[in-house]
C-alpha cells in the first residue's frame, strides 16, 4: 500500500521539487545565500503561488457553484419539507431523484465547492514527502532536487528554526516555540477563512439549510484536525498551509466584496457602498442619486398627490333611522 501511495504521489513530488528548485535558483542568482532561510522559505511560498494560480479556473467555478447552491436553497427546502417524516425507501428515493433533477436543471454541483481544497491535498502530501527527504540523507534526489540541494535546504532556517523540523522532533525550545506559533496561526487562519464564507456570503435561506449545518460542523472540525496533526508537520509544511490560508482569505475578501451572493450581508454592504458613492457623485455633478445609479426616477406626482379621503357616513336622526329615510 505504501509503495502504491508513493507511486501516485511521485509526479506531484517531482512538480513540487521543480517549483522549489526553480525559485531557489532564481533567488540565488539574485544574490540570496544558497543554504539561507529566506531563499528556501520563499521557494515554499512559490509553491503556494504557482498552485493557486493554476487553480484560479477552479476557484471561479467554486464561486459560481456556491452562488448557485444558495439560489436554489429555497427549492431544496421545499423538496425536503414535502418528504418530511416519510422514511420509507420509495420516499427517500423520490426525494433524492427530485433533488438531483434540481441540481441538473440549475447546472449546479454541490461538490464543486470542495474541488480546490481536494486538489490541494495531494500537493500538500507531495510537499510533506519532499521536506521529509531533508531529514533522510539516503533519500536520494527527486527530479531537479539533487542531494546537494537537499543538504542546503536541510540547513535552511525560518526565524532560527530548521524548515525540516517538527514540534515532535524539535531539539531546542526555540524551534518548539516557532513551530507552536506557526501551528496556531495555521489553525486560526483556517477557521477565519471558513467563517468568512459563512458569515459574510450566505443568504438567510442558505443559513437555514442542511448544507449550512454541514459547513458549520466543518468550521470547527477542520481547524481541530489541523491543530492536532500539525504537531507532526515540518515547519516548512506548516508555513505552506499558513500562506495558503492567507492567500485564500485575500482572494475571498476580493470576491465577496465585488461579487457577493444574492441576499447575503456582503451584498447589502456592496449596495450601501454603491449608494454612498452615488451620493457623493450626485452632490458633485448635480444629478440625482437614482440617475447616477441608473435607477428610475421616483414619480413626483405619486408623492405630492392628495391622499384619498375617506368619506364619513352622515349621522341620521332617530326619526330617519326608524323610517329608513336616507
Amino acid at each position: 500500500m505504501g509503495d502504491f501511495f508513493a507511486t501516485i504521489l511521485y509526479p506531484i513530488e517531482w512538480f513540487v521539487a521543480t517549483v522549489m528548485v526553480g525559485t531557489h535558483t532564481l533567488l540565488v542568482n539574485l544574490g540570496f545565500e544558497p543554504d539561507g532561510g529566506p531563499a528556501w522559505t520563499l521557494s515554499i511560498v512559490s509553491v503556494v503561488l504557482v498552485v493557486r494560480t493554476l487553480l484560479i479556473p477552479l476557484f471561479v467555478r467554486q464561486i459560481k457553484a456556491s452562488r448557485a447552491m444558495q439560489i436554489i436553497q429555497p427549492e431544496i427546502k421545499k423538496i425536503q419539507d414535502r418528504y418530511k417524516g416519510k422514511n420509507d425507501q420509495a420516499s427517500r428515493e423520490a426525494m433524492t431523484k427530485e433533488t438531483m433533477e434540481l441540481y441538473r436543471s440549475s447546472k449546479t454541483n454541490p461538490f464543486a465547492s470542495c474541488l480546490p481544497i481536494l486538489i490541494q491535498m495531494p500537493i500538500f502530501f507531495g510537499l510533506f514527502r519532499v521536506l521529509n527527504r531533508l531529514r533522510n540523507p539516503d533519500a536520494g534526489a527527486i527530479g531537479p532536487f539533487s542531494e546537494q540541494l537537499q543538504n542546503e535546504a536541510a540547513q535552511a532556517r525560518f526565524f532560527g528554526a530548521p524548515l525540516s523540523d517538527t514540534m515532535l522532533s524539535a531539539t531546542s525550545p526555540w524551534t518548539y516555540l516557532v513551530a507552536t506559533i506557526l501551528v496556531i496561526i495555521m489553525t486560526l487562519s483556517q477557521f477565519y477563512v471558513q467563517r468568512m464564507l459563512m458569515t459574510k456570503n450566505m443568504s438567510p435561506a442558505a443559513m437555514d439549510s442542511p448544507f449550512f449545518k454541514q459547513q458549520k460542523m466543518l468550521l470547527y472540525i477542520l481547524p481541530l484536525v489541523f491543530a492536532v496533526s500539525g504537531v507532526g508537520f515540518a515547519i516548512g509544511l506548516v508555513l505552506y498551509w499558513c500562506v495558503t490560508n492567507i492567500y485564500s482569505a485575500v482572494q475571498q475578501t476580493i470576491v465577496i466584496r465585488s461579487l457577493p451572493a444574492p441576499g447575503s450581508p456582503a451584498e447589502k454592504e456592496l449596495e450601501a457602498r454603491r449608494r454612498k458613492k452615488a451620493e457623493r457623485t450626485a452632490a458633485r455633478t448635480g444629478k440625482s442619486v437614482e440617475e447616477v445609479l441608473g435607477l428610475p426616477e421616483p414619480d413626483p406626482a405619486a408623492s405630492t398627490a392628495d391622499p384619498v379621503k375617506r368619506v364619513q357616513p352622515k349621522r341620521q336622526t332617530r326619526s330617519k333611522r326608524k323610517t329608513g329615510t336616507p
